[in-house]
């Protein structure tokens, strides 16, 4: 991955020209970038999947949102990118980057996830992989909010701190060959719904904490492998795994996409959701950053900023 000099692309009838102040990073940028991921852009494209910044054309110029490139064209690692209308939203100017990037995608995905994937009822038990990641911080805030009881893995000593001050009840290092024991003491029944945004050998030891009834949400593969799940644990358990793709939602359901957004934006506005704070990489550092959140070594929303 290089820098080059590219002209300012110009906007469709139905797109913004926005000029980027951040533009958040994701597995699936490693991904894409490595070939490995469903939509293969022709090379040489621009990794990135969301901005932060300021339209600059049309009837909303000088609005400042969170916004999703359009859908598998990327585009977001540059200092002016397009977006649909439809996917931008209005972000107040105070509002830090990294937290406008996490409303915008983390926690609407966490929302749908665990409320309309998961079912997850107040009282149930939770178990969140990667707690202190992007969704998955997001995870387990709105566990709590929604009145579960949250078990956060992470695999370092300060994340796990962070997820007790995101409201987890308790942590577990999953980097520990024994954490599905440690799992099994908390909740002995198995836990009641599985927030996996690791999936590889995480997500395949997880059916081995499955209360009956239980269900597994394929949430992503940060791990960069997919998941072999062993049937016959969901099987045994009665259990369920769903997947859960936020693009998808936002194209095929976009009235429910909405709905969730204004119910973040509103809980945000109200204290009862705070974003962990971002990891905030430099743009012209876009390799590096890559590779630390690659090798887990983020906390929060990963983002590039632009710095003018």
């Amino acid at each position: 991955m290089r820098l080059a000099e590219l002209p300012v692309p110009t906007p469709a009838h139905d797109q913004y020209l926005v000029k980027v102040e951040a533009a958040g990073l994701n597995f699936l940028d490693t991904l894409a970038i490595k070939g490995r991921y469903q939509t293969k852009p022709a090379l040489p494209f621009t990794p990135g999947v969301e901005v932060v910044g300021t339209i600059v054309s049309g009837e909303g110029a000088g609005t400042r949102v969170a916004c999703a490139t359009p859908a598998g064209r990327f585009g977001g690692f540059a200092e002016y990118a397009l977006v649909p209308h439809a996917e931008a939203m209005p972000i107040a100017s105070d509002v830090a980057p990294g937290a406008a990037l996490a409303l915008r995608g983390n926690y609407p995905t966490s929302l749908y996830a665990l409320r309309h994937a998961g079912r997850l009822q107040a009282g149930e038990t939770l178990l969140v992989h990667a707690g202190a990641g992007g969704v998955g911080s997001a995870a387990v805030q709105l566990g709590k909010l929604m009145g579960a009881r949250v078990i956060a893995t992470a695999g370092s000593a300060a994340k796990r701190d962070a997820c007790l001050t995101l409201g987890a009840d308790a942590t577990i290092n999953y980097t520990d060959a024994r954490w599905v024991d440690e799992v099994r003491k908390l909740a002995p029944q198995g836990v009641d719904v599985i927030y996996d945004p690791v999936g590889g050998d995480i997500g395949a030891q997880s059916v081995r904490c499955l209360a009956f009834g239980a269900r597994l949400l394929v949430v992503g593969f940060a791990s960069g492998a997919l998941t072999a799940l062993p049937a016959n644990r969901l099987l045994l358990a009665n259990a369920s795994a769903v997947g859960v793709l936020w693009g998808e939602v936002r194209k095929r359901e976009p009235a429910l996409a909405r709905q969730l957004g204004e119910e973040i934006q509103g809980w945000y506005l109200s204290g009862r959701i705070r974003p962990l704070e971002a990891s905030v990489f430099d743009f012209e550092d876009a390799p590096a950053a890559l590779a630390a959140l690659e090798r887990r070594q983020t906390s929060g929303k990963a983002i590039l900023l632009l710095r003018r």
